[in-house]
């Protein structure tokens, strides 16, 4: 397959903590086949990003009956790979920066990791409904 091709991933998955955990690990596996071991440093920050994504769609995005979608796209000619994690729920507010986080807090961390190991992230209202947050990572890390 020639390098400049954008090669991508798309899939659904229940809107549950089952959900997330089968969104990262197809993750891992999709880049191990695209020749990006799961031990790779680029496949565990894709690992940890969809991971918490797909935990906060479950847990701030979910409606009743509704499946979150995964959306993975890797240009390798750019360096880049796109991850886009969409839920059904409309935020009043989208996510804009990563919040800050008491050390004694028990949640709150997950878009403090997405900033940290993405190049760059954000959010955007999805037509009808929802929402899809996505982060962008370099290949090389």
């Amino acid at each position: 397959m020639p390098q400049h091709e954008l090669q991508s991933l798309t899939l659904q998955f229940p809107s549950t903590p089952r959900g997330a955990q089968l969104a990262r690990r197809h993750a891992v596996r999709w880049m191990g086949e695209r020749g990006y071991p799961s031990a790779s440093d680029i496949s565990c920050a894709v690992a940890l990003v969809v991971g918490e994504l797909a935990a906060n769609a479950v847990q701030h995005g979910r409606v009743p009956g509704r499946e979150f979608g995964l959306r993975l796209a890797l240009d390798r000619a750019a360096g880049v790979l796109r991850v886009e994690v969409a839920d059904a729920a409309s935020a009043k507010r989208l996510p804009t920066a990563a919040p800050s986080s008491r050390p004694e807090g028990e949640s709150g961390r997950g878009l403090l990791l997405v900033d940290v190991l993405a190049e760059r992230w954000g959010a955007a209202p999805r037509s009808p409904v929802g929402k899809t947050v996505w982060a962008e990572l370099c290949l090389e890390i």
